[in-house]
């Protein structure tokens, strides 16, 4: 009996092909769209936890500590106000620290950012906690004026060990380029999943000397090139500070970070940021905003299930004399009823495998643009437990909108149906 029953909706949908098929694509969009929400929000988080790495605190003069972050780590903006370097000298003495790591945002290479410190960024720094730096080729800088590649900028560069570049020096309409300080390409990183893929590291002199280049050419346009011997106090800028506590052997906690980090927000001259808790606040703030795309999607599914009602309904016309074919035959009218609605779960059913491969197609799609555009490595990946319950929820939500063609289908009556047609 169930075979006849599954024969008869195999050859209803047949019958109707065009208007399943665009209704199965709408469901799958709807299941597609929620799975791969879902997928993203904690794959996401995971990767900003990544650009994190060892470091405990980070120490700037951003506004908040917020923006601190998203500067400092994430490249959003190039910060504003710098630190002295007398400043680094008073917190690396005055605090416990494990090593502390200065760095300079502010240049750029054809939209790249570019950082400037010191060899303790690849040598005590992991951009992914327990995951050290590594070559793809080449070396780390040696010498001022040698530049590294990350993974992101040599491949949409295309720059190669041994090649001279000029960076933008200055931001926005006061950036400007110095063709007599040339870059040399010495190291190219590889792939980290982390937001410092898409940035060019240097040493922190380089800057240094360009700055005082533009603060010379400013007393006097004819001076010479500069070179580190012109450098002043005032010329030794940093704009945040990379810091990591004293720990366990092997591990990344610490028993007095809540208290060095009560102590520095004591000066009020510089803002300290723990970036893993800013990093847990940022995805708090955007988390009703998943939960406004998340109720969207839940919006697309309910509207899909208005589909299937409407394509079912408006085919009861052309079904009406099979109905009653089927009454004639001995079907009951609760039998006749039920196979609309299985009709409408199998093609929730369908419509829900079709958006399991959506998402997988649309996941892969996601992790390439974010690793292209952020350097960030997302990996969505969906639980048993998630997905069986959004099919459900779909083939559920199917069946319910099954309901009133069923009880067209039910009242259908069969003489007046089975009259010979014109």
């Amino acid at each position: 009996m169930a075979m006849t029953d599954l024969t008869i909706i195999t050859r209803s949908m047949k019958a109707r092909l065009f208007s399943t098929v665009t209704t199965i694509i709408t469901v799958a969009v709807a299941v597609g769209l929620m799975l791969l929400l879902l997928s993203l929000r904690k794959a996401g988080e995971e990767a900003f936890s990544r650009g994190v790495g060892n470091m405990h605190l980070l120490v700037s003069r951003d506004s908040s500590a917020l923006v601190s972050v998203l500067n400092g780590i994430f490249y959003a903006n190039a910060p504003q106000r710098p630190i002295d370097w007398e400043k680094y000298e008073q917190i690396t003495s005055s605090y416990p620290t494990n090593w502390a790591v200065p760095t300079q945002l502010g240049d750029s290479y054809r939209g790249h950012p570019v950082m400037a410190t010191t060899r303790e960024f690849f040598t005590r720094f992991q951009p992914d906690a327990n995951r050290p730096w590594a070559l793809r080729a080449g070396r780390y800088f040696e010498a001022p004026f040698e530049v590294v590649l990350g993974s992101g900028v040599a491949r949409r560069t295309g720059l190669r060990l041994g090649e001279k570049i000029v960076l933008t020096h200055g931001i926005g309409q006061e950036g400007h380029e110095h063709p007599e300080f040339q870059y040399e390409v010495v190291g190219i990183l590889e792939p980290t999943g982390t937001s410092h893929d898409r940035a060019l590291f240097s040493d922190l002199e380089s800057t240094w000397i360009i700055h005082a280049h533009d603060r010379r050419l400013r007393g006097d346009p004819s001076a010479t090139r500069t070179t580190a011997a012109d450098l002043t106090p005032a010329d030794r800028l940093i704009t945040g500070i990379y810091i990591a506590l004293p720990t366990r052997e092997g591990s990344q906690v610490t028993a007095v970070l809540q208290q060095v980090f009560d102590m520095m927000r004591r000066d009020t001259s510089i803002t300290v940021a723990q970036p893993g808790a800013e990093t847990k606040r940022l995805f708090d703030i955007i988390r009703d905003m998943n939960l406004l795309f998340v109720g969207m999607a839940g919006v697309v599914m309910v509207s899909s299930g208005i589909s299937i009602m409407l394509a079912l309904y408006n085919s009861m016309e052309q079904r009406r004399r099979q109905i009653a074919v089927l009454r004639v035959l001995g079907c009951s009218r609760a039998r006749v009823s039920s196979l609309v609605l299985t009709e409408s779960a199998m093609i929730g059913l369908l419509g829900a495998a079709a958006g399991i491969a959506l998402w997988a197609i649309g996941s892969q799609v996601a992790a390439a643009v974010l690793k292209d555009v952020l350097g960030l490595v997302v990996t969505p990946r969906l639980d048993a437990a998630t997905t069986l319950n959004v099919v459900m929820a779909t083939v559920v939500l199917a069946s319910l909108a099954g309901i009133v063609p069923s009880i067209a289908a039910y009242r259908t009556p069969v003489a007046r149906h089975l009259r010979p047609i014109g």
